[in-house]
């Protein structure tokens, strides 16, 4: 009887064991891509190699047509000038994350997918980042 219980408390031992063992890790070889945000009429381009954007525009962003023009054009003027006040402050703000203005003009317009995919970059930015270029932190992923 003494045998069967050995038997048993090394049987469940093993068991746990084998059920805590862990996955091996699959390393994504993957290599993504950048998005390019252009305007061919008016000659404007932006390329974005931030890692984990095209995942977010794809999976996480409220889809093309969910904001208006006019609300995306509005919060881009909002956080390109944030942004550019950050990149000619590198005694305060993070000169290896700040380190290229952005032109956007207010009188320029730049179409529908340029608006949706510059400010969608700006939310993936301040979620990944821990960064507020709108003045207020949203609760809200975008």
């Amino acid at each position: 009887m003494k045998y069967l219980k050995y038997l048993f408390a090394l049987s469940c031992l093993g068991l746990f064991l084998w059920a805590c063992a862990s996955n091996p890790v699959k390393k994504n070889t993957e290599k993504e891509e950048p998005v390019v945000i252009a305007n061919d009429s008016l000659e404007y381009e932006i390329i974005i190699i931030d890692v984990g954007f095209n995942y977010y525009l794809n999976a996480v962003a409220q889809p093309p047509g969910y904001y208006s023009q006019k609300y995306l054009e509005n919060q881009n003027r909002i956080m390109v000038a944030n942004w550019n006040y950050r990149v000619g402050n590198p005694q305060q703000y993070n000169p290896n994350l700040y380190w290229n203005t952005i032109e956007y003009f207010p009188n320029i317009d730049y179409g529908y997918e340029v608006n949706y995919k510059l400010f969608n970059y700006f939310i993936f930015a301040q979620n990944k980042y821990k960064i507020n270029l709108r003045g207020n932190r949203p609760n809200r992923i975008n």
